[in-house]
């Protein structure tokens, strides 16, 4: 006899490139590490980890056209002033109005710039949003940093992005409602990429990759 609980989900990817870059000098998600652009670092992790569909959410203009993000489909967000509050609703509203089967049962919100997000690190989560279907959201705690990214979200939340202001992820909703969320403790770090020197710096031969401090 079973107990009826789900054994897998279909977890889709939303990855948040619509930003400018300003502290980097612009065009940031293009530079490259390792050989490959910072943004391809992270297309290449979510294929990886098998969420489906990988969604890239950019501004207008075309600026990754010729870069080759495999299966990601790009998504334009008009107005990135707004921050990564409005990339968060278009990418969600995006997968709310997917037609395709099976239906997705949550989206994992992935920064754009943050080339060292493990495949390793996101199948934990989505194994946590599996053993624990109660929860409502799932984010790591980096034992190196305390970073809180990415973000598993169920369907049944995502009408809380309109909640979402500013050049903020759902980063207030989860202070807001503490409830709801599953904590994933998780060894090393997942940094940002901010500015030219945090690339540098985590470009250094024998650098912990978890690590730009």
């Amino acid at each position: 006899m079973t107990s009826g609980r789900a054994t897998s989900i279909r977890v889709a990817g939303v990855i948040l490139a619509a930003g400018s870059g300003t502290r980097f000098g612009g065009r940031k998600l293009l530079a490259e590490l390792e050989g490959r652009p910072i943004l391809r670092h992270v297309v290449d992790v979510a294929v990886a980890a098998g969420l489906d569909p990988i969604l890239v959410v950019e501004p207008p203009g075309d600026p990754f056209g010729t870069l080759d993000l495999g299966p990601a489909e790009r998504v334009v967000n008009p107005v990135p002033a707004d921050g990564l509050s409005g990339s968060v609703r278009i990418g969600l509203r995006s997968l709310d109005a997917d037609a395709s089967q099976p239906p997705v049962d949550a989206a994992l919100i992935l920064p754009g710039d943050q080339p060292r997000v493990r495949a390793d690190a996101i199948a934990a989560l989505i194994q946590a949003a599996v053993t624990h279907p109660e929860v409502s959201f799932v984010v790591p705690h980096y034992s190196r940093d305390g970073g809180r990214n990415p973000v598993l979200a169920r369907r049944s939340v995502w009408r809380l992005a309109d909640e979402l202001a500013g050049d903020r992820g759902f980063g207030p909703v989860l202070a807001a409602h503490p409830e709801l969320i599953l904590e994933v403790a998780l060894d090393g770090g997942n940094p940002d990429i901010d500015t030219a020197e945090d690339l540098r710096r985590l470009a250094e031969p024998g650098r912990d990759p978890g690590d730009v401090s």
